[in-house]
């Protein structure tokens, strides 16, 4: 089976771009669908929130420089069929590096191309940084699909717009031409609120095809178990906020063909 790479994007930080980019990883781990999550966000959150130890020299720097490969910097997270490429700060470094290199949009996709013929992972899932710099139009480049992840409020509408228009660019320019939307996932939805319910339904009335039926819910839960290293499975496995990514799991799942 062919390997499919996504990446989770949004110029938006505390959007729950990080909580779906671990928790979806996990969720598709737990139905034995062997998964790499890579974090390309100097915060290094994803890696901290699978409670992975930040080592000098095994993020993506290195080969996005072209002095190391990145099957080498694979690293186990614990949980089974889930491995994990981790973040360190010098990543940041690499947003300016970036663009003083020849073809510095396709840095990212020649680095994972080995990852990708190895066959050794059915998805690969990129965590950005919160905005639209070198990282991320790096792992836009690279991926198949963008699953964007959204927030119930109308502010999020307008972000949603410009990283759209971001995805037309890169495929007109000839970049990644077979990018697509994946889909677009709902976050931190508060079942109090009505507006929650409007933003939901406007997305749905401009992209009915591409938003995902499973709405993750806003949740204490969710906030905490990263500082816990874990992931919310491990944390609170019957708390709404996993019912939601493994529902969202198995959208994904059935969307994108990843079981054989």
């Amino acid at each position: 089976m062919p390997t499919t790479v996504f990446t989770i994007a949004n110029q938006k930080g505390g959007v729950g771009k990080t909580t779906t980019a671990v928790n979806l990883s996990a969720a598709l781990a737990d139905k034995k669908i062997p998964t790499l999550l890579i974090d390309l966000d100097p915060q290094a959150n994803a890696t901290s929130a699978l409670g992975v130890e930040k080592q000098e020299g095994r993020s993506l720097y290195g080969p996005l420089r072209g002095e190391a490969v990145a099957l080498a910097m694979v690293t186990p997270t614990g949980i089974p069929h889930l491995s994990i490429i981790p973040s360190e700060e010098d990543l940041a470094a690499a947003e300016i590096e970036l663009a003083q290199t020849e073809n510095y949009l396709a840095r990212l996709r020649g680095v994972l191309e080995p990852v990708r013929a190895s066959g050794e992972y059915r998805a690969i899932i990129i965590d950005c940084p919160p905005s639209l710099g070198m990282l991320s139009m790096n792992s836009l480049a690279a991926a198949d699909y963008l699953l964007i992840a959204l927030q119930c409020e109308y502010m999020a509408l307008e972000g949603l717009g410009q990283i759209l228009r971001n995805v037309d660019r890169l495929k007109t320019a000839g970049v990644n031409p077979a990018l697509a939307l994946g889909g677009v996932v709902m976050t931190m939805f508060d079942t109090r609120t009505s507006l929650s319910r409007q933003v939901v339904e406007e997305v749905k009335k401009h992209l009915p095809e591409k938003i995902f039926a499973s709405v993750i819910p806003r949740t204490v839960r969710l906030s905490e178990a990263p500082s816990f290293g874990q992931t919310i499975f491990a944390y609170d496995p019957l708390s709404p906020g996993a019912t939601a990514y493994r529902n969202l799991a198995k959208e994904c799942i059935e969307r994108f063909g990843l079981k054989d």
